[in-house]
């Protein structure tokens, strides 16, 4: 009699295991670095660069981009290969724009500035007049003085001015500095008496990155202002802090001076400068 054989019992198959949230956190934090890396080679790079410059294999790299790809942040040019930014990633670039203007940026950040020093402080944008103040923050024992929002500062003889004359170049500024050396009284061509002098102080602002008076524009005040750039390097707004001589250290290596190029770079650095 033929003995009968026990089937061998069939091995089920455990089901996958579905990732687990820090892996989904490590590879969202992966796939943001492609992204980023992407971003910084000009927003266009093949494989093989991208790979290069993040250090990992090729393949691993063409993991992250097909799901980027998919997702619409990357797209592939069929005609090259290479690898650009999509119109998803256009439109949060967009968005960010929007929200990143230069004035509403530095005036969080004066807030800011002002109460953590118990400072004086404002915001400029360079108008057809002059250096020209739109946002103004008080301490809590404010500075007299006859400057306000929509007070237009001289460009030779005020810190603002002088952030402004030392960093931008502009018919405006140019036109603005001639006006005031001709017009300058005897004491202010003790400080500046003409172009020459002008732009050795502008040079001498530009190394050390702010714009520090004393008793200039105002007997017994002293002010230090910086330039916030913009992505492609033009200053469209500068930060100045002031307060009376006395109780103000407008040194560029003091506390304050420090303080007012942070908060500048602070607010560069959000409009994307040295990226």
């Amino acid at each position: 009699m033929a003995s009968k054989l026990s089937a061998a019992p069939t091995s089920v198959p455990k089901p996958a295991r579905p990732p687990s949230r820090r892996s989904k956190v490590q590879s969202a934090g992966t796939g943001m670095t492609v992204l980023k890396t992407l971003a910084a080679m000009g927003g266009a790079a093949s494989l093989t660069a991208l790979a290069g410059r993040l250090g990992e294999s090729p393949a691993k790299v063409h993991r992250y981009l097909a799901s980027l790809v998919e997702a619409d942040f990357v797209i592939q040019d069929p005609a090259t290969s290479r690898y650009l930014l999509g119109p998803e990633s256009l439109a949060i670039g967009l968005a960010a724009m929007r929200q990143s203007d230069a004035l509403t940026l530095a005036s969080a950040e004066l807030a800011k500035l002002g109460e953590s020093h118990n400072l004086s402080c404002f915001v400029s944008v360079l108008g057809n007049c002059g250096p020209t103040i739109v946002r103004w923050s008080e301490p809590v024992h404010p500075v007299a003085v006859n400057v306000r929002v929509g007070s237009v500062m001289p460009i030779l003889w005020s810190a603002t001015g002088r952030a402004f004359g030392a960093f931008c170049r502009s018919a405006i500024l140019e036109a603005l500095i001639t006006k005031e050396l001709d017009a300058a009284t005897p004491d202010q061509r003790l400080h500046v008496p003409d172009r020459t002098a002008a732009e050795k102080v502008f040079e001498k602002i530009r190394a050390l990155g702010c714009a520090p008076v004393r008793d200039l524009m105002l007997a017994g005040i002293s002010a230090v202002a910086a330039p916030v750039f913009n992505a492609d390097g033009s200053v469209t707004v500068v930060m100045t802090a002031l307060g009376p001589s006395g109780a103000f250290d407008p040194e560029p290596e003091g506390e304050i001076a420090r303080a007012v190029r942070e908060a500048a770079a602070t607010v560069s650095r959000r409009l994307g400068f040295g990226r």
